[in-house]
């Protein structure tokens, strides 16, 4: 299993710093070796045209195919012909992120149910364990 998460163009990213963080971006160009140049598409992902450093973003497995410097409607559609939302979504880093987002925004009663329900579900297998010694 070799490396295969390069910088490279048409690869879609995490923006995981900034006022876009926690958006999907595709790098349309490389314009040194601490910075690339990212677009949203601004329509679907809310990400504008910019020069963002590596720092800032998380390569993803996702890709599309692209030209360099792509325009705004050509990447639309190219995110459309691979379906990059519906696999996002479908991944297990976008299923953790959605649940830590979610257990972000519990407020004290949601947070006390889930208490309660792992006090009970450890009780069960408590009980479980115990049949089976």
């Amino acid at each position: 299993m070799s490396f295969s998460r390069y910088v490279e163009v048409g690869r879609i990213v995490l923006v995981n710093y900034g006022p876009e963080s926690g958006k999907l971006a595709t790098i349309i160009d490389v314009v040194d070796q601490n910075k690339c140049l990212i677009d949203g598409p601004e329509d679907i992902t809310g990400v504008r045209r910019q020069v963002i450093p590596y720092r800032r973003i998380a390569l993803t497995n996702l890709t599309v195919k692209i030209a360099r410097n792509a325009r705004a409607k050509t990447l639309k559609k190219a995110w459309a012909d691979a379906e990059i939302e519906s696999k996002w979504e479908n991944s297990a880093w976008a299923k953790k992120l959605a649940a830590k987002s979610t257990r972000a925004n519990l407020n004290d009663f949601d947070r006390f149910k889930v208490m309660v329900a792992r006090k009970q579900k450890s009780a069960i297998i408590a009980k479980k364990m115990k049949q089976l010694a």
